[in-house]
């Protein structure tokens, strides 16, 4: 895992539908919404929500739901300089509707660009404070500011609607327990590859996942919604439901050839935050660990100190932190199956390891008991890596007294958490170890 990458289903999966979900003009609110979310809703079967405009969540409002039809900037000879057919991005999201004649020097102040790459389209939004604007290569601004005394035609053909609403997505699994795995997705930006659709279509393959597992410990929670308004409106809706969260990852950035990256949930040592960081510490490329900051997606929500729900983010490299964040460059060429299946292979072991994690009992503690008399040196012989599973059953037999989890003395002894799991299934076979008893199954630690 974490690169070279191996070609896997998954993989090939996920990006298949990147490519229907990228060019769907999409906003925190509209149609553009709606229709990322029901086609995911033919992979999975997902449950959408409205929210009214206008709803209180906490300190927050539900915006005015956003349509856009035409967008462009035509020159005097009505040819189209700019124009949303051509790009989403060329548009500032959520832009308030003008059709007006300007000159140039009052429609400059309206456009941004990124002058240090001068052929990439920026992703502009002006959600909370209404305006209107447009975004270009840097190379066409240059262009324009060649002719100061030229005058534009410049048309945002967009609606904002009181009684509209917000869409968001959620699907639940139930498990043998209702401990809960929160998986979220952003799903609002326009045609950025690794910034929101990589995100998404992870959460959609985690989620076929986790319905074909036959006997789920953990109930599984995933939710695709629009960045910081539709985590505030979920948690609004389900303040009682968050308690049941006991593991959770916000998917984000994780389609990129960049090395992994863990950040940590604001408590710091969950077991997601034990989990996520032993899988990762014994990948062959390590990857970067970081403490909890207050700036980022949705765990900005998910973490505040209201709620401080066990949720850290995943991705490959962060936001902001690669050259194409928020603007053109983010298209399908940065996103590609590799980095893709090999996300969704780290956050699986990652789950699999909190569903085995359990505590056990050694049965015949006085004493190393006899394993030959058992037959386990013949299935340690059998199994490719029975040296490690050889080694791993010392360590069990030693650590499994009721205060020691598997991945808890895996990490005592150094080693990575699959010989010491299947240690112990052989330990149970052979009744040298019991399940301790879990109390109190259900509730928030």
């Amino acid at each position: 895992m974490s690169g070279p990458f191996e070609p896997n289903a998954a993989g090939a999966r996920m990006y298949r539908l990147a490519q229907e979900l990228f060019p769907i003009h999409r906003a925190v609110t509209g149609p553009g919404l709606r229709e990322t979310l029901r086609r995911i809703a033919r992979e999975i079967p997902l449950t959408l929500h409205e929210v009214q405009s206008g709803t209180r969540v906490f300190d927050w409002t539900i915006p005015e739901e956003w349509r856009i039809g035409q967008a462009f900037i035509a020159d005097e000879a009505g040819r189209r300089i700019v124009d949303i057919a051509n790009s989403n991005l060329h548009v500032v999201n959520y832009s308030t509707p003008i059709d007006t004649t300007l000159p140039w020097s009052e429609l400059r102040g309206h456009v941004n660009t990124l002058p240090e790459h001068p052929d990439w389209t920026p992703y502009r939004s002006t959600h909370f404070q209404p305006g209107w604007g447009f975004c270009m290569p840097h190379r066409l601004f240059a262009e324009m500011e060649t002719k100061p005394n030229a005058r534009y035609r410049v048309v945002i053909a967009s609606e904002l609607l009181a009684d509209g609403s917000l869409t968001y997505g959620e699907l639940s699994l139930p498990g043998r327990t209702t401990q809960e795995v929160l998986v979220s997705a952003h799903a609002c930006h326009p045609s950025l590859a690794n910034d929101n659709i990589s995100g998404v279509v992870l959460a959609t393959e985690l989620a076929r996942w986790a319905a074909a597992k036959t006997d789920r410990r953990f109930s599984y929670r995933f939710l695709f919604i629009p960045a910081t308004i539709g985590g505030l409106t979920w948690l609004s809706r389900n303040e009682d439901l968050a308690r049941r969260i006991h593991h959770g990852l916000v998917l984000c950035g994780v389609g990129d050839p960049g090395p992994v990256h863990y950040k940590k949930s604001r408590r710091g040592d969950t077991p997601i935050d034990r989990a996520m960081q032993h899988v990762l510490k014994h990948l062959s490329d390590p990857p970067r660990v970081r403490d909890f900051t207050p700036f980022g997606y949705e765990e900005r929500q998910y973490c505040s100190p209201g709620f401080n729900l066990p949720m850290g983010t995943f991705s490959r490299t962060p936001h902001g932190e690669y050259v194409q964040y928020h603007s053109s460059g983010d298209d399908l060429s940065l996103v590609q199956p590799g980095p893709l299946g090999d996300s969704f292979e780290i956050v699986t072991r990652a789950f699999d390891l909190l569903e085995t994690n359990e505590t056990y009992v050694n049965t015949n503690p006085k004493g190393e008991p006899h394993l030959g008399r058992r037959g386990l040196y013949q299935a340690f012989g059998s199994h490719p890596d029975g040296g490690a599973t050889q080694r791993a059953v010392q360590w069990v037999l030693n650590f499994s007294d009721g205060a020691h989890s598997l991945l808890e003395i895996a990490e005592r002894a150094g080693v990575a958490y699959d010989p010491v799991r299947r240690a112990a299934d052989l330990l149970l076979k052979c009744g040298l170890l019991e399940k301790l008893e879990q109390h109190n199954e259900g509730t928030q630690p």
